[in-house]
């Protein structure tokens, strides 16, 4: 696929950054508290070297800052920067949309921690008030 980072399309953007499911899975794991490549690598079965260019890509891109936690071995972490805990209603609503059409039998659930409620996410178009896919779209070109 070609290079996407500078289409209009906000979504296709996007997409070139964290359009794989190594990274989105990556970002779920950070989201959980996860920060060490051994954790990853353990939680996710993914193997190294993939990792290694994940871990690589999402902190070229600013969802992840790299920091080091050893220095004897050199070891790092990775922490969630603004924008990848920007990132975690995307997940949500993809989550959402697995519930809808892809959930049957045993899933993993979400809980508000403070709360203990399962957390339903719900996109809502900020002007309108309206539930994201219940109206009509439209598409428009920048000039």
């Amino acid at each position: 696929m070609k290079n996407l980072s500078d289409h209009p399309c906000l979504i296709a953007r996007s997409l070139a950054l964290v359009g794989d499911a190594w990274s989105m899975l990556i970002m779920r794991d950070a989201h959980a508290g996860l920060t060490r490549f051994d954790e990853f690598r353990k939680n996710l079965g993914i193997a190294p070297t993939m990792l290694t260019a994940r871990l690589s890509a999402l902190t070229d891109d600013g969802l992840l800052e790299k920091r080091r936690y050893s220095d004897r071995p050199p070891r790092d972490e990775y922490v969630l920067t603004q924008a990848g805990r920007d990132f975690l209603p995307v997940l949500f609503a993809i989550g959402a949309w697995g519930r809808k059409h892809r959930g049957g039998g045993k899933v993993i659930r979400f809980f508000d921690a403070e709360t203990g409620t399962e957390i339903d996410p719900v996109t809502i178009d900020r002007s309108t008030g309206a539930p994201v896919g219940t109206r009509a779209i439209c598409i428009v070109a920048p000039e």
